[in-house]
């Protein structure tokens, strides 16, 4: 790709949640920021000011993935829109089921950190996906999220409320109910994440190992607290569906 002669755009990741937004001037990454999911579809040539910070201009093309059909629904009448599918995704084996958002950020980490390389993407669900040398999808695991898991037992439980994430790694025995789940659930997501981490270095041992998402930073934190050489190993970068996007953006029509 030749940076100089690169166009501005956004990048746009429509997420469970949110909408996932990067501003790329000459290849270069300006901005990032996120706004709520659109409850209205674009059908004019520039994009509704709510969506952007100030001053950046409202007519650039959005390069474009989804993980949510009703927003893509909502997206495609924007004129300028720039659909990314598998087929841009220059990577091997990707299965059809597979997330543009775990293809784009695993693309991202590779191309950016090298090859091979495992994802850990902390949001909504907490995703693991892992590419070799030769750029070729191994696999992964997908399992709810910090955040979702104390919702779902706040909504599916009679007696046990909401709990916050802590920003401190919680005591594992707990004394009092908040405290339990809290145990329960970070240490169990913690577990996991050395469980994969472990087996994807005991088969690709000079493999980097990226960890993304909005939970990424606490994740990091608390893997400080409990065992140093698993933080040691991960590298904190939201961005990597962004260094995806920059790597593809040039073959989208």
């Amino acid at each position: 790709m030749n940076i100089s002669n690169s166009p501005t755009y956004f990048a746009l990741v429509v997420g469970n949640s949110r909408l996932h937004w990067g501003y790329f001037k000459t290849g270069e990454l300006q901005n990032t920021w996120d706004t709520p999911h659109l409850s209205r579809p674009i059908t004019t040539n520039k994009l509704p000011k709510h969506l952007l910070p100030p001053k950046l201009p409202d007519n650039l093309p959005v390069y474009f993935t989804s993980v949510v059909f009703s927003q893509t629904k909502l997206w495609k009448t924007y004129p300028k829109i720039k659909i990314i599918t598998q087929a841009h995704i220059p990577l091997h084996k990707l299965y059809p089921s597979l997330g543009m958002d775990r293809a784009l950020a695993v693309l991202g980490a590779g191309k950016t950190y090298g090859f091979p390389c495992l994802v850990i993407d902390a949001g909504t669900a907490l995703t693991f996906t892992g590419v070799d040398h030769d750029h070729t999808l191994v696999g992964g695991a997908i399992l709810p999220g910090l955040r979702l898991q104390f919702k779902s037992l706040a909504n599916n439980t009679a007696a046990l409320s909401e709990e916050v994430l802590p920003t401190n790694l919680p005591i594992p025995w707990g004394m009092t109910t908040s405290e339990a789940i809290q145990s329960g659930i970070i240490y169990t997501v913690l577990a996991a994440i050395k469980t994969f981490v472990k087996d994807w270095l005991k088969n690709f041992s000079t493999s980097k190992v990226l960890i993304t998402g909005g939970d990424s930073q606490r994740i990091i934190s608390y893997l400080k607290v409990d065992n140093d050489y698993f933080s040691e190993r991960l590298k904190q970068d939201s961005n990597l569906i962004f260094w995806g996007i920059r790597e593809v953006f040039s073959c989208i029509e």
